[in-house]
């Protein structure tokens, strides 16, 4: 089975200087329109911040009142008041830079997540046909998550932190420089050490959440497939394989625990150590007069502010620079070129729509959005974006006129899915030109074309809401009476009226609720509610009982009435009374007629076609 790839903080770009200060604008930007309200609330989070180092001094004063209140330079009373307005002050400011910075945070992400979706959906297939289904919801997710996780915590923090490690430093120089000294040469060896316990810590983090990944993967896998589980009876294989993975991910977190055992242990004998050094030096300093117990009880807190800061930094910076290398992933999407899906207003009897700085016209006695009816390829070649060594099409020309009803007949994978996926400007062509109404398509405004062409697929694909929700897909603005004549048409009304709930009956993810005849019926309501002129239909009715495609069938040929149709025929007996028969093979077509023509050709492929199918050329022929 395929392995869905994982992301790792390895695939996270690692960004220069320059690189980093382009994506901070990057980022910045989004937060522009709430420049002034971050401006306040970040000066108003400086100052709390060095409000808060008031604190350690605060209780020094306090111990000297409490030990020795007549010399103390403040009565008792007045320093626990002030200390408790300090605290007060610190909690309703963090709580008001916090909430505010929050709330412009969410607003701007949500604005990001919604132009980044509005993006990816707007992109061009051959960009979907390079990339993966979870790597773009990990852009979605994951990316997004990480830079709201920066915005909400991470800024803040490096910013407190940052007045906390400047003003301790600064604090305790004042009260002693030798207890300074000692302090800044032992803080950053613990400092060290901690980091690279971090690393470690890291490592085993992150090769835990990819077996967690890698698990996942085989739940997804499992109960997507779980119909295919349970036909090979292959339950106990795939226990045994979540199982493997999920033991691989115990065996890798318990090392991780480990290590995080012995950083724990580390940390905690680092601290107290040093909190002993201190109290012994600085107890010298008390008992030769030269240091107050209330000023080594604040050098005791501001020396924890000073490791603190130290200690968080790499960790914050390492977060931000995580952040700014997902953001060029999602930064990578925004640049990408959406596809232009304008559409073409007729007014009056003239329609002009441009495209490229060209003009064409179309004549028309009502105002409504401009509309095509013919199908023309001319000499196209064509090559997916991914396989550039292999043409897909290789100089295929036909015409389909007005109203004409044309076949697509060949072997898989001979162009008949790539040709209408042309027809639905899916892909521009390398060589060649298509035409609508006789205009080159690349002259046309894309959505005008798509306007135009509806789809009735073989592998129906529906919404996870209601019926009605499917069926109104093909027009949003329908109402619930063209909602139900749609329905009629499609023969969809005989299953629909048998559910309590009717229309709003749920479908369930992807459709499977419904049985494939069902489906295929909302789908053939969704495209008469599209009203198209050009229609494409790949016919998908083998597999279906006798009655339920007879009903399909039926509702086919009401949708197929007075439209251009392409039918991209699976079962050849469905073709027989199409206007032409294109013959595909290898991305050419090989022969074109009708059925009498190309059956009447013994040695034609069109008739080798049919004898594989029915055996009897001659049953074929005149059934």
């Amino acid at each position: 089975m395929a392995k869905r790839r994982s992301y790792k903080d390895e695939d996270i770009p690692k960004l220069n200087r320059e690189q980093s200060r382009e994506q901070l604008a990057f980022l910045a930007s989004f937060l522009k329109p709430y420049r002034w309200k971050i401006a306040f609330a970040l000066t108003v989070l400086v100052l709390s911040s060095a409000v808060s180092l008031a604190f350690p001094a605060l209780i020094g004063k306090l111990i000297d009142a409490v030990l020795n209140e007549a010399s103390s330079e403040y009565p008792l009373g007045t320093i626990a008041m002030v200390l408790v307005v300090v605290l007060i002050l610190q909690s309703v400011t963090r709580f008001f830079t916090s909430m505010t910075l929050a709330t412009i945070t969410e607003n701007t992400l949500g604005q990001l997540r919604t132009t980044l979706f509005d993006r990816i959906i707007r992109l061009p297939m051959a960009f979907f046909g390079e990339r993966r289904v979870g790597e773009l919801s990990s852009r979605m997710s994951s990316d997004l998550s990480l830079i709201q996780e920066t915005f909400t915590f991470t800024f803040l923090e490096l910013l407190r932190q940052s007045v906390f490690f400047v003003g301790s430093v600064i604090l305790i120089a004042g009260r002693s420089l030798r207890l300074t000294g000692m302090i800044l040469l032992v803080v950053p060896i613990l400092v060290v050490v901690a980091l690279l316990f971090a690393r470690y810590i890291r490592k085993y983090s992150r090769d835990a959440q990819d077996a967690l990944a890698d698990a996942a993967t085989i739940v997804e896998e499992t109960l997507q497939g779980i119909a295919g589980v349970k036909s090979f009876v292959n339950e106990h294989y795939e226990s045994s394989r979540y199982n493997s993975a999920i033991m691989r991910g115990v065996g890798i977190a318990l090392k991780g625990a480990k290590i995080r055992s012995a950083f724990v242990s580390f940390i905690i004998f680092a601290l107290f150590a040093g909190i002993a050094g201190v109290i012994w030096y600085g107890g010298s300093l008390v008992r030769s007069g030269e240091m107050t117990m209330g000023d080594l009880t604040s050098f005791i807190i501001y020396t924890t502010f000073v490791g603190g800061a130290l200690g968080s930094f790499a960790e914050l910076f390492g977060q931000i620079q995580r952040t700014l290398g997902a953001s060029v992933r999602v930064r990578e999407i925004l640049n990408e070129t959406p596809e232009n899906l304008a559409l073409t207003t007729i007014s009056g009897n003239t329609t002009s729509f441009s495209q490229n700085g060209a003009t064409a016209h179309e004549s028309s006695d009502k105002a409504t959005t401009a509309r095509f009816h013919s199908v023309e390829f001319a000499k196209v070649v064509f090559h997916y974006p991914g396989r550039k060594d292999i043409a897909a099409l290789n100089d295929v020309s036909f015409s389909i006129g007005a109203g004409e009803r044309v076949a697509f007949v060949g072997e898989s994978g001979a162009g008949k899915s790539t040709t209408a996926a042309l027809i639905q400007r899916f892909y521009d062509v390398d060589a060649g030109e298509i035409r609508f109404d006789g205009i080159a398509a690349s002259r046309l405004p894309l959505g005008a074309v798509r306007e135009s062409v509806g789809i009735v697929p073989q592998d129906i694909v529906l919404f996870g809401g209601t019926i009605a929700d499917n069926i109104r897909y093909g027009n949003l603005q329908a109402t619930d009476e063209q909602l139900w004549e749609a329905a009629r048409l499609a023969n969809a009304t005989e299953f629909i009226e048998q559910f309590p709930d009717k229309l709003q009956t749920l479908v369930g993810e992807r459709g499977v609720k419904l049985s494939g005849g069902q489906r295929q019926r909302v789908a053939i309501a969704r495209a008469i509610l599209k009203n198209p002129p050009i229609l494409i239909l790949d016919e998908a009715t083998s597999s279906l009982d006798s009655q339920t495609e007879y009903l399909i069938q039926e509702a086919m040929e009401r949708l197929m009435k007075g439209r251009t149709t392409v039918i991209i025929a699976h079962r050849l007996s469905t073709v027989r009374r199409c206007d032409k028969i294109l013959v595909f093979s290898k991305g050419r077509i090989v022969e074109s007629g009708t059925h009498d023509e190309l059956l009447s050709a013994k040695d034609s492929l069109y008739a080798k076609l049919c004898a594989l199918q029915f055996g009897d050329i001659e049953t074929v022929s005149y059934n």
